[in-house]
């Protein structure tokens, strides 16, 4: 009996020799790694943690032994470490990745596509999901499920792995590479595994930013923003992102979406329907494999309104942003007892006993969670892709013709109109003069228009598309210059443009009459624009002129070095922020600055006070023109130099307050004195006690939350997103060398009185926020503002007054040199912060007010309740103190480095204590 034909027999043969042309991905062609054995340990086992060079030597392990795993280094992060992802798919999609990367791009941008090409396209490719982890590094978990979900995808063999392959291509994303090797190392320097802790961590996990980093993702600040953004908006598109933290809520294992409201309007509504289905799928993955504690919506208190996060950005880009929080920890850990948690409700389905809780748990959960979001990914492929298009198309249309926004200020005016009908749905819904911009124009000509263009370069830096005037133009009988910039609401991420100029208008989150208002989870107004001081125009109707795309980032216009000949010196604008650092590099190159204390005319031009004037010499020109090229700043020359309308200045000894275990606001406040070449010194608290400032200092700054009006430690729980605990009060041992000398706090009995000296001697003291109640150490005339009418001691409570943070309106005093540059209003962000009220005999006492809030309502963006409360309220205090200055910022003017309007405040303060 003949078995096989010649026929058959030959394709065995082919088969057994190369196994690889039937395989078709359908496992790995040679054996892989695992955690284990690359490691030491499996991931999650107790008191064991990886640190990123681990990681990404494993990552670089797995892509030589498979061809279902990619490596790609994104950029730098800040202190110069690779940021890398790994593009984890089958071997048949890696060989297409560019297609399928350009197919993910044009569906998600809409331009030019009709539905019937999208459905082609939708049909091609593959859906892009992102699955990050290690942004808050404390968080230690999320960064430790990158390493065992590339290991579960290359190594998989079954029948779901191959199907999430085939259909899918996933990103794996660190986030903060940095903060992983700081993290990790600092929990597993103790050779005792049970002596290990994530306590006490020295630094902030992110250089500058710290827990702060999930709050940059529209200002773009960080150099991992700028990375993950970048991948985001202008490169891979994901239709789903899925951004891993820590910690759960107390008696639950894990929270995930969908998320509790106000949800932001701006938002296209397949972005919110789209996380609620995500959101079912995951649950219901976690009740099929039997594992309890998983809680959605009001389970936690997040929600899709603030842009700045890494997964609430994206919802502004028609994507669908997950977010989970989930316990656990290196250390053995307990499920708490929580009675009330217990109970299973609709937003808790399956609660969970209290136990104890090893880190492995949390891994198996997190990796469920990923899976089911691949599952997902997987069967709704063709809806993901085609519903972005959509989306993207949506908004196209929206900003091509006439149409309204419907805010919660809208729907409370028309609720109090007594009336009623067709008529009234237009008069408030539908009004003429309030429909959405066509678009936005930001002039050339405006006083500051190089922080304009970096305004621009962030929106461009997270995917918007930006137009440039190629020569001059007029709009609605308006004039504009050449260079002028344009952003289109015709766009596919519309909705990031309407955030990025319009007003938030947050609703009135009260849970019933007569209680305090719930607290949103982040800021409710921050309107880039305003908070950068930017001026632009709404064009209601539709326009165009001469206007060129922008393809990248913008560098700052080159200034220009004027009216050279015969020049005996040359001004610079006080009203242009990059101004102070172009003046603090001539200081370093050993140019001579002198500064208008009054106003200046010469040839018939009026120079303000605050103006700066650069004597020549005979290296000055070159230095101008250098500075005029790479900053952007103009000089102009002039014939006549003043004499005692200007004092010249020196360079300023600069203390800048941090504390053991970082501090957030300081983290900003170097970012930003970095940026503009301020020279500085870290300080800490011991070094303050010491004495002796005066000889080292001319300056010090205390950010919100330096000094808070009590003596003793600080309440736990580190600015770096961990609980610092004794190490933050000085009690902690085996602390390296470099961190000795940082632990401490300020006090009334030994630092309060050196502070005192370093005023008396002439010092220059800037406070922020919770730090102005140094006033109250210093015994000066300033009581809080905001206190009963009939209990001055008592402040208002949150049922009458409270605002998150937010966006409002101060009046100015241009004549004070701290507000020099400045105009007579100016927005200022704002979030519970001291405003006060001057004594009666504040004049004589040397305090002058240099910015109040003035009317019924100062609100700009975001939400006040309580507004007229605020009225007449006092925002900044410049006060003398022996032959010192001490300034009293209630505002945060340097507010996560997105306030460039309110920069100017502190660089006056900062330069004119270098008065000669």
């Amino acid at each position: 009996m003949r078995l096989f034909s010649r026929n058959s027999l030959f394709v065995f043969w082919i088969f057994v020799t190369s196994p690889q042309l039937f395989a078709q991905d359908r496992g790995p062609a040679q054996a892989i790694t695992t955690p284990k054995q690359a490691l030491g340990f499996n991931v999650g086992d107790d008191y064991q943690l990886a640190n990123y060079t681990q990681l990404l030597d494993y990552w670089k392990k797995l892509e030589k032994e498979s061809d279902r795993f990619k490596v790609v280094e994104f950029g730098k992060t800040e202190e110069g470490r690779p940021q890398c992802l790994a593009i984890v798919t089958s071997a048949a999609n890696h060989k297409k990745l560019d297609r399928y990367r350009e197919i993910s791009r044009k569906l998600a941008l809409a331009e030019g596509v009709t539905p019937e090409e999208a459905r082609k396209l939708a049909q091609e490719g593959k859906s892009v999901v992102w699955l990050d982890g290690g942004l808050h590094a404390s968080e230690s978990l999320c960064a430790q499920v990158l390493i065992e979900m590339a290991y579960q995808l290359t190594s998989g063999k079954d029948a779901e792995t191959l199907r999430f392959l085939d259909d899918t291509i996933i990103l794996l994303v660190h986030a903060n590479p940095d903060g992983q090797d700081l993290v990790a190392n600092w929990y597993m320097r103790e050779k005792d595994p049970t002596k290990r802790t994530l306590q006490g961590l020295p630094r902030l996990y992110e250089k500058y930013a710290g827990h702060d980093n999930n709050r940059d993702f529209y200002a773009n600040n960080l150099a991992e923003t700028i990375n993950m953004n970048r991948v985001l908006y202008r490169e891979w598109f994901p239709q789903i992102m899925y951004n891993h933290h820590q910690t759960g809520p107390i008696g639950t294992v894990m929270f995930i979406p969908p998320f509790r409201d106000p949800a932001n309007y701006n938002m296209d509504p397949m972005v919110l329907s789209g996380i609620d289905a995500v959101g079912a799928a995951m649950m219901n993955r976690f009740l099929a494999e039997g594992k309890p504690g998983v809680t959605v919506r009001s389970g936690a208190p997040y929600s899709t309104w603030f842009n700045g996060g890494l997964r609430t950005t994206t919802g502004f880009h028609n994507m669908i942003g997950l977010l989970s929080e989930t316990i656990g920890s290196p250390t053995p850990s307990r499920v708490a007892y929580q009675p009330a948690k217990l109970l299973p409700k609709a937003d808790y389905l399956s609660p969970i006993a209290p136990q104890v809780w090893h880190f492995r748990q949390s891994v198996d959960y997190s990796v469920t969670a990923n899976k089911a979001v691949l599952d997902y990914a997987s069967r709704y492929r063709e809806h993901l892709l085609y519903n972005i298009y959509l989306m993207g198309k949506n908004a196209i249309d929206r900003g091509n013709r006439d149409s309204w926004t419907t805010t919660p200020k809208i729907v409370e005016a028309a609720r109090a109109n007594r009336g009623g009908g067709a008529a009234d749905y237009e008069k408030f819904f539908h009004d003429p003069a309030k429909r959405d911009p066509r678009g936005y124009i930001i002039p050339s000509d405006q006083p500051d228009f190089l922080t304009a263009t970096k305004f621009v370069n962030k929106l461009i830096q997270a995917g918007v598309k930006v137009r440039k005037a190629t020569a001059d133009f007029e709009v609605n009988k308006k004039k504009y210059p050449a260079g002028s910039l344009v952003v289109k609401s015709a766009q596919a991420f519309r909705a990031h443009v309407l955030d990025m100029f319009e007003p938030q208008d947050h609703p009135n989150d009260i849970p019933y009459p007569g209680a305090a208002p719930t607290r949103p989870y982040d800021a409710a107004g921050y309107t880039l624009a305003y908070q950068m001081g930017v001026k632009f125009d709404r064009i209601l109707d539709g326009f165009d002129g001469p206007f060129a795309e922008v393809p990248d980032v913008l560098g700052p216009p080159p200034g220009k070095v004027l009216d050279t000949e015969g020049a005996v010196g040359f001004f610079l604008s006080q009203k242009t922020n990059d101004s102070f650092r172009a003046v603090n590099r001539l200081l370093k190159a050993g140019e001579e600055v002198r500064r208008l204390k009054e106003e200046f005319t010469v040839q018939g031009i009026k120079h303000p006070a605050g103006m700066f004037f650069i004597p020549k010499k005979p290296s000055t020109l070159a230095a101008l023109e250098k500075i005029a090229t790479e900053i952007g700043t103009s000089f102009r020359g002039t014939p006549t130099a003043p004499d005692k309308e200007a004092i010249t200045l020196k360079p300023v000894r600069i203390g800048l307050w941090d504390r053991y275990g970082g501090s957030m606001p300081s983290g900003w406040t170097r970012y930003i004195l970095e940026g503009f070449e301020f020279p500085h010194k870290v300080v800490f608290a011991p070094e303050l006690d010491k004495g002796g400032l005066a000889e080292k200092y001319d300056v010090l700054i205390f950010v919100d939350g330096a000094i808070t009006g009590r003596s003793g430690p600080r309440p736990k729980g580190g600015a770096g997103g961990g609980d610092n605990g004794e190490m933050a009060e000085g009690k902690g041992s085996n602390l390296p060398p470099e961190y000795q000398g940082q632990q401490g706090n300020i006090t009334s009995e030994k630092t309060i009185p050196e502070l005192k000296k370093f005023l008396e001697a002439g010092g220059t003291i800037l406070t922020i926020g919770s730090s102005t109640s140094l006033s109250k150490e210093l015994n000066l005339p300033i009581s809080n503002f905001l206190v009963e009418k009939d209990n001055p001691e008592k402040a208002l409570p949150a049922e009458k007054f409270y605002v998150p943070p937010s966006i409002l309106r101060a009046k100015v005093d241009t004549a004070s040199n701290l507000a020099w540059g400045l105009e007579s209003e100016v927005d200022v962000n704002f979030g519970s912060s001291p405003t006060f009220k001057l004594g009666a005999d504040a004049e004589k006492a040397g305090l002058h007010r240099v910015a109040w809030y003035e009317g019924k309502n100062v609100l700009r963006s975001g939400w006040i309740w309580g507004p007229e409360y605020l009225n007449g309220g006092t925002a900044i205090v410049d006060a003398t103190v022996g032959k010192g200055r001490v300034v009293f910022f209630g505002p945060q003017i340097l507010f996560r480095a997105q306030p460039h309007g309110t920069y100017k405040f502190l660089f006056n303060g900062i330069v004119q204590a270098g008065v000669r």
